[in-house]
């Protein structure tokens, strides 16, 4: 079952992926003209959409029940390209207005919520977390910043939580966690690092965030994603349910890869995600992903001053680098795209747009733990973005992923 559309409001995109976890020893900074890929956003080259379709078909064939795109231009012009099902089991095509968990994607998010808190003055990036939850930590050092740019050193407590996937997935799958729960189990286990040595990804960094939230509003993660986000975009797809086990309404059901080779898929569309909450417990689509990575990045949901915080970057390996809650790629045709990466078990997803806003993809595919997957996914970033100028659509060797978002510690491909 395939389709591919382009209308003035319709889609393309490029699915999922996650990315290395290789540490960093330098502080934030800012980009230089050929890291933020200046190329102007009106001179891309035009999506290869032959190529998009040929990435996601290939993710079928290696395993992904279904895969999805969509592309949003500045000038309202949507490109879509669809392969294989939303469900095993009734064959229904997948499709745009299927929604999906979109695992750390969620880290955007509220890294989105603490930066306005910032505007607000209710907190500033470089105070110390303890600060504004007493004693949470064992060291004072640990700020805001630190926490939101992955350089905290604190642990990952999904490490020991997947490191076997389908026991460790059924083990949580119902259960209800609160933060800071979750913060310890991290802190059973020494640090990876010093405050501010490098770049060391860590969900419990996006757990505190969630904690941070809590605590300097009042309010519910759901209340404020809500409030700040969700109603000022319009947002019709994104909900936050924790601990509520279902998608609401149209939905894309997720498989899991199960630890032995050759073993049936496990469907784990129905679960809490509170092993993720405000790390990647979000449910959105592509449409709904492609309109608020444009609104931040074009500056309508933080002021000029903190959305140039969020791109203050450090190396994360490869071609990639880290702000705060937010990644930069550059592509082989010298593009650099601003997103994240979101995993969690049934699904893959990217969320990546230009440097302003005006060309925005978001992907998925419907399986997790299938590095070979998940590595040709990557595929879909420069077919959106780098046209038929890609390196990979050319046929050079495209870089081996490795699953970052849940169990960095852990490689799966």
């Amino acid at each position: 079952m395939a389709s591919a559309t382009m209308r003035r409001g319709t889609v393309v995109g490029a699915v999922l992926l996650s990315l290395l976890a290789v540490p960093a020893h330098a502080a934030p900074r800012e980009s230089t003209a050929s890291e933020t890929g200046t190329t102007a956003e009106g001179a891309l080259p035009t999506p290869d959409l032959t190529g998009l379709r040929g990435v996601l078909r290939t993710a079928l064939k290696q395993g992904a029940p279904g895969a999805l795109a969509r592309i949003d231009h500045a000038d309202g012009t949507v490109r879509l390209a669809t392969e294989g099902v939303a469900d095993r089991k009734t064959r229904r095509a997948i499709g745009d207005a299927d929604r999906f968990r979109i695992g750390s994607v969620t880290k955007i998010f509220t890294a989105t919520v603490l930066l306005q808190l910032v505007d607000e003055k209710k907190l500033t990036l470089d105070s110390s977390v303890n600060r504004h939850l007493p004693g949470l930590l064992p060291d004072s050092r640990i700020t805001v910043r630190h926490v939101l740019s992955h350089r905290s050193g604190l642990y990952d407590y999904t490490n020991e939580m997947f490191a076997s996937t389908v026991p460790g997935f059924e083990a949580v799958r119902t259960k209800a966690f609160t933060l800071r729960q979750l913060v310890e189990r991290s802190l059973r286990r020494p640090r990876t690092g010093a405050p501010g040595a490098g770049y060391s990804y860590s969900n419990t960094n996006f757990v505190i965030a969630g904690m941070l939230v809590r605590k300097l509003t009042g309010h519910s993660l759901r209340t404020e994603y809500q409030h700040r986000i969700i109603e000022p975009l319009k947002l019709r797809d994104t909900f936050y349910v924790h601990p509520a086990t279902e998608i609401p309404g149209r939905h894309a059901r997720g498989y899991l890869t199960p630890d032995q080779a050759g073993a049936a898929l496990v469907d784990a569309t129905r679960q809490t995600a509170s092993w993720a909450q405000s790390a990647g417990a979000l449910i959105s689509s592509t449409r709904d992903l492609n309109t608020f990575l444009t609104a931040l990045l074009g500056g309508r949901l933080t002021s000029a001053a903190q959305l140039a915080q969020m791109q203050r970057w450090v190396p994360a390996g490869g071609s990639q680098a880290y702000g705060l809650g937010l990644r930069r790629r550059t592509l082989s045709c010298g593009v650099s795209v601003y997103g994240h990466t979101g995993a969690v078990q049934g699904y893959y997803t990217y969320a990546f747009t230009t440097k302003h806003g005006g060309r925005s993809l978001s992907a998925l595919a419907t399986t997790s733990n299938n590095g070979t997957v998940l590595n040709t996914m990557l595929g879909t970033l420069e077919s959106a973005f780098c046209g038929k100028r890609s390196k990979a659509a050319r046929g050079s060797a495209t870089p081996v992923e490795r699953h970052e978002d849940i169990a960095p510690g852990i490689t799966l491909d």
